[in-house]
């Protein structure tokens, strides 16, 4: 029977979502600085401003801003010319560009398409090439830099999102964000892809420990013998009944031998009761001195004495214990007193730091929340004393503005070992299945992306939680173990709410490819529809529908919306399924749950569509 109360719902969740889908323009007067990049002569700082659009220049000499570069978008990433005079600024969009901006004057010598959600590029110390990581196709392009032409693409595992290079241009080393596969078996990981940049493919992957997802920055030693890479360490295979000594989540630093192409070790950046949450940005010194480390959940550099830290690792190998943890290689990435006495933890005063910088004995990191660079003098005969550089008159923050950096902080948890976004990577999901407490403990659920939460209750994968509103607070309490004021969990609601949905990979053109076209009538004939109708695609509604297992057999599960669900991957509740493909097939995905009878090419339209939504 037609309900007008059930109407006004749906009528009402329509325009929410196109008021979401049409994306936030509160954001735009924030400057955002996201990565940094130095003059040749040391002089200036250059700072991709992410959500203001523009490079900001930053005299280091007086410390102030010297001026403005305007973008026609959000700036990923940026690098200086082998020459020192350009710089490639990429913009982060769905058809994504590779700018090379004239450093002298600051106009846009070229613009080069790249692929989907552009950053970090590199460039050859020869200046022959440009690389890019286009993080949503999962390749790096590589770009002539005399012609500023895309001359090949190399495909990796998944979200190239950081890359480094070594002095001879040999070997990139390329970090993926988050791991591939399926999320429920023994053993799911993200990985380092190293590639061959003569033959332009990738020569060598490089499984990080088990557990680690989350990857950030990247850095590659003066002599380019190692490679560094920042993550987290996910204890996923616990139950969260606790947090002290990482027994949830940890914070790390995985070493890449590069010419052995292999993982050297993988140590803990925490101390045994504080988390250094959230590495973000990490660069060598130009003497190899020291590797220094962005928290962008903490707020804090780290100082690593690389001379120190390899000389231990040796030892270690070697057969030598060399604390009460690390007896041998095995043990290190669970030795949360490693870097005792080689690591020096410096409080930053600005907040978000992610892109790092360093020039002589000073290091600056890109504060993302507070529109500032952070300056730090890390000589070790001085005292440090940490100051912040404002780029602009400042902005008060929106409730939506609070809540974003609320969610990226660790001040929300016990100990500060992790923050909303350990486990919530851009509000979305790590890859990995955590055992909550929230549904009984044995059985472990798949990450789930944040993003529509608050637009479709039920939540969790249960639906065990009956709206997110619920389910921010029960964080705060039962995961983050912390009790805050109710203002904190109103405006993490609130930036959940203004989220924008990030377009498809597989749309062509902004459209459908005509494998999606094909799909959408299969989505309709097949009757997926009536569970996942638009413009949610989802009715809201929770079903048995064969695809629990063991005790959860005939369990019902929320469900999902298939709004960038593109993005999700593995899926169903135990992440059994790496593609959507493997989804759609009836043994992997529960014969009540998806049509049966199609065949491959039918199978792989329908999979085309529901990836472009």
């Amino acid at each position: 029977m037609w309900n007008a109360a059930i109407w006004r719902r749906g009528f009402a969740i329509v325009l929410l979502m196109a008021g979401i889908l049409a994306g936030s323009a509160s954001a735009q007067h924030y400057l955002s600085p996201l990565s940094l990049a130095l003059s040749p002569e040391q002089t200036s700082l250059y700072v991709a401003a992410h959500t203001g659009n523009q490079i900001v220049v930053l005299g280091l000499a007086d410390q102030s801003v010297a001026s403005t570069i305007p973008l026609p978008g959000a700036p990923g990433g940026l690098c200086v010319s082998a020459d020192g005079t350009a710089l490639y600024v990429t913009i982060e969009a769905p058809e994504g560009a590779l700018l090379v901006v004239n450093r002298a004057d600051g106009a846009i010598r070229a613009r080069v398409p790249m692929g989907h959600a552009p950053v970090a590029p590199v460039a050859s110390a020869d200046g022959k090439f440009v690389y890019v990581c286009n993080r949503f196709d999962n390749q790096v392009a590589v770009i002539d830099a005399a012609a500023n032409a895309e001359v090949a693409r190399v495909s990796v595992n998944r979200e190239p999102v950081a890359a480094a290079l070594t002095p001879d241009g040999k070997w990139l080393c390329v970090a993926n964000h988050l791991p591939a596969g399926a999320s429920d078996g023994d053993y799911v990981s993200s990985c380092v892809s190293m590639i061959d940049t003569a033959a332009r493919s990738v020569a060598a992957t490089i499984v990080l420990p088990n557990g680690s997802t989350g990857l950030r920055g990247m850095a590659m030693s003066p002599d380019g013998a190692y490679a560094y890479v920042t993550h987290i360490l996910g204890r996923y295979q616990l139950p969260t009944t606790q947090l002290e000594r990482g027994w949830m989540n940890t914070n790390a630093l995985s070493i890449i031998d590069v010419a052995g192409q292999k993982l050297l070790n993988t140590v803990l950046l925490d101390d045994v009761d504080l988390g250094a949450a959230n590495p973000w940005g990490a660069q060598v010194s130009a003497d190899g001195a020291y590797l220094c480390i962005c928290h962008a959940g903490t707020q804090e550099i780290s100082v690593i004495d690389r001379a120190a830290l390899h000389d231990k690792l040796a030892r270690v190998a070697a057969g030598e214990p060399v604390s009460e943890v690390s007896r041998t290689s095995e043990d290190v990435p669970n030795d949360l007193a490693f870097l005792v006495g080689m690591r020096r933890r410096i409080k930053l005063t600005g907040n978000g730091p992610r892109g790092i910088a360093i020039a002589g004995t000073k290091v600056y990191a890109a504060e993302y929340f507070t529109d500032s660079i952070g300056v730090v003098d890390v000589n070790p005969e001085a005292r440090p004393r940490a100051a912040s550089i404002a780029l602009g008159p400042g902005q008060e923050l929106s409730v939506a503005r609070k809540g974003e950096m609320l969610f990226n902080d660790a001040a929300l948890c016990f100990q500060n070992w992790q923050s909303c976004a350990s486990c919530h990577p851009d509000m979305r999901a790590d890859g990995l299945n955590w055992d909550l407490l929230n549904d009984g403990m044995g059985n472990p659920k798949n990450t789930k992306s944040l993003f529509l939460s608050h637009q479709t209750p039920p939540v969790m994968v249960s639906g065990v939680r009956d709206k997110a509103e619920t389910a921010v607070r029960s964080g705060i309490r039962y995961i983050q173990f912390a009790v805050r004021p109710e203002d904190d969990a109103v405006a993490i609601d609130e930036y959940a709410k203004t989220v924008t949905a990030v377009p498809s990979p597989y749309l062509v053109n902004g459209t459908l490819s005509e494998s999606a076209k094909r799909g959408e009538a299969l989505f309709q004939q097949a009757g997926c529809a009536t569970c996942h109708p638009a413009p949610l695609y989802t009715d809201l509604q929770a079903y048995s529908v064969g695809t629990g297992k063991d005790r959860e057999a005939d369990m019902k599960f929320d469900t999902p919306t298939l709004v960038e669900v593109w993005r999700t991957a593995p899926y169903l509740h135990d992440g059994r399924a790496a593609t959507m493909l493997d989804m759609l097939k009836s043994e992997a995905s529960g014969a009540q749950h998806c049509p049966s009878g199609l065949t491959e090419e039918q199978l792989a339209d329908l999979a085309a569509y529901v990836l472009s939504l």
